[in-house]
């Protein structure tokens, strides 16, 4: 891998996890952790972190906390068409898991005024968003905290999935192909993602058409784990026909 690509990655990571200790990118990425050192020192220069001891962590972490604010705010037109089509699929006395992410967010600003809803997240923007809601049963999952995306994740939270039956999940990814499948940015959310899917009876990987044919660092696994895809009608016809040819069903939101 190349230094620049190294790092694109690097800030890909603390977009999701907020911090990182030199220790263990050395370890993700093969290198040595002078390596590191030298790929968080430039990315410092260039305005995108502050090193600490060890490590370094995101610009602005803070605030994004304090305003619950999420950091991946591109593609908003596409993201609330998407969120708009999820509702044909919702109906009231529905049980649903919504994961974390600017799509899942979306949608449940759209879900007030829905009545006898059941609505598990591992969002803490989601929870804040929908707690007062009177038609709304919120559980929300336990876990680590990761600032950047104001999520719970890791073991604990995939643990609190052990045991529900839940109708429907809306997953969110970070890419999607055919030959990576299902991929993140952060390896504690692997476990998280497929403990929603096992509780789940069906599936819908919400994805604005940008995310598809990206890859990112950590696999979850191929495509046949979800039911259906929900993405925007910017998606290529190509793309259209690998799907189809390979009996992937597509939800387009126009």
């Amino acid at each position: 891998m190349l230094p620049n690509q190294r790092r694109d990655k690097i800030l890909e990571l603390l977009k999701e996890d907020g911090s990182a200790k030199v220790i263990n990118l050395a370890k993700v990425f093969k290198v040595t952790e002078v390596t590191i050192r030298q790929d968080l020192e430039k990315m410092e220069k260039d305005g995108l972190l502050f090193r600490e001891h060890g490590g370094a962590h995101l610009k602005n972490i803070e605030d994004q906390v304090r305003s619950l604010s999420l950091s991946h705010q591109d593609n908003l037109d596409k993201k609330e068409r998407i969120a708009t089509k999820c509702l044909e699929y919702i109906e009231s006395g529905d049980s649903i898991i919504l994961d974390s992410g600017s799509t899942t967010t979306e949608i449940a600003k759209k879900l007030k005024g829905f009545k006898n809803l059941r609505v598990i997240t591992n969002a803490l923007n989601i929870a804040m968003m929908l707690g007062a809601e009177p038609g709304i049963d919120l559980i929300v999952t336990g876990g680590e905290f990761k600032p950047p995306t104001l999520s719970l994740t890791g073991q604990k939270a995939a643990d609190f999935f052990q045991g529900l039956n839940v109708q429907k999940l809306f997953l969110a990814t970070a890419g999607l192909s055919l030959k990576a499948g299902l991929t993140y940015p952060s390896i504690s959310d692997i476990v998280v993602k497929k403990a929603m899917i096992e509780a789940a009876e069906t599936t819908f990987l919400v994805a604005d058409s940008t995310k598809i044919g990206k890859t990112s660092f950590a696999s979850l696994g191929a495509l046949s784990l979800i039911n259906y895809v929900i993405t925007d009608s910017g998606i290529s016809e190509r793309n259209k026909e690998l799907f189809e040819d390979n009996e992937i069903e597509l939800i387009l939101a126009k």
